[in-house]
């Protein structure tokens, strides 16, 4: 039964809450939370993070003037509150559904949303995008606030603090509230830091403060700046924020972000504040606060399946094979065990790539470095200087964050640094900003790289042998989100011949050439084509780089038609193949190509299945192109010859 929640029942925009008292907002937020537990329970999603900011974002929008205001929220996981307040409470038991809600903020499904974001640490860049935007756009100065909420995870990565340091430097107000909700950076928080916020928040401080420096610059310029450096320390000693304040933003906080009576009158400061200066408020807020499970497991929390709300225990999918993140981890430690300079590198995501469990057999060779993918590939690349092996396992979507690492410090380097590129391909509720579409298409251009997909999950433990063996250039392999196939697993690995496929089936007038999992849906569509006399060839390819061109060759000579197929953008392995054919001539000779890849659009977030049938690339999809192209070819044989054109 969902929860009674009277007063939230009453909102139906953010202007709703801003003639409520204090004690009914409280009461709002408590229905809030109950509201978000309870979709949650039904849609699975980001529950842990959505609890931790609902006090935070019922302040915010009682506060400030959004959609006016500007409010946009990091990686946007923690949104779900802030839909339900904006209008959209009667579809957010859509939630990460087909055709329903996103998961993230997103422009196109509300004016309140001003900013998508999926990935992390992009808000105070955007920010002060929109700031400058609004300064040069408006004469009149407070035309409109724009607020970016960031977590303190989302600061581990360096782009924060490039935006900090521009901002720092700019004349264009914005407000950055930093959700402390880890006690990463906070002292203890309590009455007297929350009255010394509202004291340096308030008008009358800042106006004082204003009187004090302008003051200051009538002494001579040593004093001046020893003035400026005194007020700055001394308000650093009493609340921190020094790392702020050098970074030229003026910091307020920590305080409470689930108490209301501190939350209120601060932000009510920061938004009738004077001055072109940008301003840091610290919140510290609990992850799952307000729900027992989710407080006492923050982690199993963070991103939930469907859960009883009573109990918190999350539904469990009925017992199957392992993921493939799962083999990735036992293949890496088989690896490991056998070879010492093995060690892994991951970006803040010890626990989505597998590498928890490589870390508990080796933590001395195990190395998360935060939300800062460039910094990944570069210092694994310092590792294989030093004659190291290092795995970076990224998800193919966040590995995109650090291209020019990629280029510029492994590529040109030649370094043998290996990439693990989980969720590679489609990923089903997390749509289009988490799918690992472009994977082979940005690094099938690189020179020298070795590129793999295995196609279930005992051939993604040779990939990872196959990694470890190559020692002389980088290696990439791409693996999907989810079970794999249920085959029998070996107990480690064996390396593959360099750019060999393999031929899985054997026909005649078809060959369907396919790159990592889509093996499967290609040997479905073999099965129907022969049956209708068609027989038809099945080739897994193993490699996109390099290709095995002499397996190319030998199926043009012996075929009709040639599909390729992946679960990757134009670009990849089809255009690869492509380009082989052109120079080899097959193309002139007759050859029907057809390249199956995911569409020239993003695929929105849906069922697995329902995505790859959106694509267009299921065996339904093959069997189609396969007769179209047979079709073509029986029809250019009565098509009038060519006209050829002189020149004049």
């Amino acid at each position: 039964m969902p929860p009674r929640t009277p007063l939230l029942d009453r909102i139906n925009v953010p202007a709703d809450l801003r003639n409520l008292s204090t004690d009914q907002l409280r009461q709002l937020a408590d229905e809030l939370r109950a509201e978000t537990i309870d979709t949650v329970s039904v849609t699975g999603g980001h529950l842990g993070a959505s609890l931790g900011v609902i006090e935070l974002t019922v302040a915010l929008h009682a506060v400030f003037e959004t959609p006016r205001d500007r409010l946009i929220w990091d990686v946007g996981h923690q949104t779900y509150p802030h839909k339900i307040l904006t209008g959209r409470r009667d579809r957010i038991r859509t939630l990460r559904q087909p055709g329903g809600l996103s998961g993230f903020t997103r422009r196109s499904e509300s004016e309140y949303d001003p900013f998508g974001a999926a990935h992390s640490s992009t808000s105070i860049s955007a920010g002060l995008g929109m700031a400058v935007a609004r300064d040069l756009l408006h004469d009149s100065p407070g035309h409109n606030n724009v607020i970016a909420v960031i977590g303190d995870g989302a600061m581990s990565a360096g782009m924060a603090y490039e935006a900090m340091n521009n901002a720092g430097a700019s004349k264009s107000r914005l407000i950055v509230v930093l959700n402390d909700n880890d006690m990463s950076i906070a002292p203890p928080v309590g009455a007297m830091s929350a009255y010394l916020s509202r004291l340096i928040s308030s008008r009358s401080f800042l106006s004082l403060r204003d009187f004090a420096a302008r003051m200051a610059k009538r002494f001579p310029r040593p004093l001046e700046r020893t003035a400026k450096r005194a007020e700055e320390y001394a308000r650093g000693i009493l609340t921190g924020g020094t790392l702020f304040e050098e970074l030229g933003f003026y910091y307020v906080g920590p305080i409470d972000g689930h108490n209301l009576d501190h939350l209120l009158p601060v932000l009510r400061n920061l938004r009738d504040a004077d001055g072109d200066e940008p301003v840091l408020l610290h919140v510290v807020t609990q992850k799952g606060k307000g729900y027992a499970p989710a407080e006492a497991s923050a982690d199993k929390y963070h991103g939930v399946s469907k859960f009883n709300v009573v109990t918190g225990e999350q539904a469990k999918a009925p017992p199957g094979p392992p993921s493939y993140t799962q083999v990735f981890a036992q293949a890496l430690i088989a690896e490991a065990e056998a070879n010492k300079r093995i060690v892994a590198v991951t970006a803040a995501m010890p626990g989505g790539t597998g590498l928890d469990a490589f870390s508990k057999r080796f933590p001395d060779r195990m190395f998360d470095v935060g939300i800062a993918e460039q910094h990944a590939v570069t210092f694994a690349a310092g590792m294989s200087t030093e004659g190291m092996a290092p795995f970076c396992a990224i998800y193919s979507t966040f590995l995109q964050r650090a291209y020019d690492q990629v280029i510029h410090d492994v590529a040109i380097q030649c370094l043998p640094v290996r990439f693990a590129m989980d969720r590679a391909g489609l990923v089903g509720a997390d749509g289009a900003t988490h799918a690992g579409a472009y994977d082979l298409a940005y690094l099938g251009c690189l020179p020298g790289i070795v590129i793999m997909a295995p196609s279930d999950e005992a051939e993604l433990m040779h990939c990872v042998a196959t990694a470890a063996a190559i020692d002389d250039r980088p290696s990439a392999f791409r693996y999907p989100r989810g079970e794999g196939v249920g085959v029998t697993l070996p107990t480690r690995g064996t390396p593959w011949e360099i750019g060999r496929s393999r031929v899985l089936r054997e026909g005649g007038t078809i060959a369907v050439l396919a790159l990592g999992p889509r093996v499967h849906d290609a040997l479905k569509a073999a099965d129907e084509l022969t049956a209708h006399g068609h027989p038809t060839t099945v080739v897994d390819a193993r490699f996109m780089k390099p290709l095995d061109t002499a397996m190319i060759d030998n199926l043009v000579r012996h075929h009709e038609a040639l599909i390729t197929i992946e679960d990757g953008s134009a670009g990849g392995f089809g255009a690869a193949v492509g380009h082989h054919l052109a120079w080899s001539g097959a193309v002139d000779r007759g050859i029907r190509f057809r390249p199956m890849t995911l569409p020239d659009r993003f695929i929105d977030h849906n069922t697995p299945a329902g995505q790859l049938i959106d694509a267009g690339l299921t065996a339904k999809d093959i069997v189609a192109h396969a007769l179209l192209a047979l079709q073509s070819g029986s029809s250019a044989k009565n098509r009038p010859a060519p006209v050829v054109f002189s020149a004049q």
